[in-house]
């Protein structure tokens, strides 16, 4: 059993035991977790569901599609949450990366018209650093309500509600 941030080191093995507390719901390839950091409130992340699994391309072709649809669902779900809860929501921004993480995971960032102007059409990995590390921003208890409205939403898309 993981206690206390342990989960961090082993998301996925810890997803599959059902000890990640990131984790909203099971998907058909994976695991919709939220983020780590919500500096941008429903940052949401779709985890693999296998741990040896580094890459879309370790994938057979039908769990790669699996994968694909869950990272579109997600997305979705993250959508129609902001929406409802900021109107000031603008669109979500899917993401595949693969360079610091060793295993398969895409990012699902919500952005909004209130971003710095600086920052609003960029990247998010060009926030500044103190964004990612702001205690202000780790995720807590008090993203408990945006959890439920992205877990509320990924409910209706997939059925399962």
């Amino acid at each position: 059993m993981t206690t206390g941030t342990e989960w961090r080191e082993e998301r996925i093995r810890s997803a599959l035991a059902g000890e990640n507390p990131a984790v909203m719901r099971r998907l058909r390839a994976g695991f919709a977790a939220l983020g780590d950091v919500q500096f941008l409130p429903g940052y949401s992340v779709l985890l693999v569901d296998d741990p040896h699994v580094e890459r879309l391309s370790d994938l057979s072709k039908a769990k790669r599609w699996a994968f694909l649809a869950d990272m579109d669902v997600l997305g979705e779900a993250v959508e129609r949450a902001c929406r409802s809860l900021d109107p000031e929501f603008r669109r979500v921004n899917l993401e595949i990366l693969g360079n610091t993480d060793g295993f398969l995971h895409a990012h699902v960032w919500p952005r909004f018209e209130w971003e710095p102007a600086d920052l609003v059409g960029k990247p998010v990995w060009l926030y500044p650093r103190e964004n990612w590390q702001d205690e202000r921003h780790a995720l807590a208890p008090r993203h408990d309500a945006l959890r439920a409205a992205i877990t509320e939403e990924l409910d209706r898309l997939t059925g399962d509600g």
